[in-house]
């Protein structure tokens, strides 16, 4: 059963950093592919970052590259992803979810993803 869980989210300032964290409440993650989404207030859910933790390719949003990082700690099955020099453009709930196990691809679009957790706040000030 998968069960995700997010947590680390909060308020920092412009040029901060938090690091975000999900775990799978129902045990192992069984996905080859996780990412993570955000969903600004008033605005549709939009791509992050993403994994595929069998071939070893990432994925990230244009906004975000070479800010955030997203990484796995297999032996703890911890998602991660830390947010360095954060704007208050980032400022959104943020979601982990995980694909199918035998879906194989980063897929940017939402509809694609089959898990999610129940999000947690990022608020950057100015």
């Amino acid at each position: 059963q998968v069960q995700l869980v997010e947590s680390g989210g909060g308020l920092v300032q412009a040029g901060g950093s938090l690091r975000l964290s999900c775990r799978n409440s129902g045990g192992t993650f069984g996905s080859r592919v996780m990412g993570w989404f955000r969903q600004p207030a008033g605005k549709e859910r939009e791509f992050v970052a993403a994994a595929n933790y069998v071939g070893g390719s990432t994925d990230y949003a244009d906004s975000v590259r070479g800010r955030f990082t997203i990484s796995r700690d297999n032996v703890e099955n911890v998602l991660y992803l830390q947010m360095n020099s954060l704007k208050p453009e980032d400022t959104a709930v943020y979601y982990c979810a995980a694909r199918q196990a035998y879906d194989w691809g980063i897929e940017h679009a939402s509809k694609e993803w089959k898990y999610w957790g129940q999000g947690t706040q990022v608020t950057v000030s100015s």
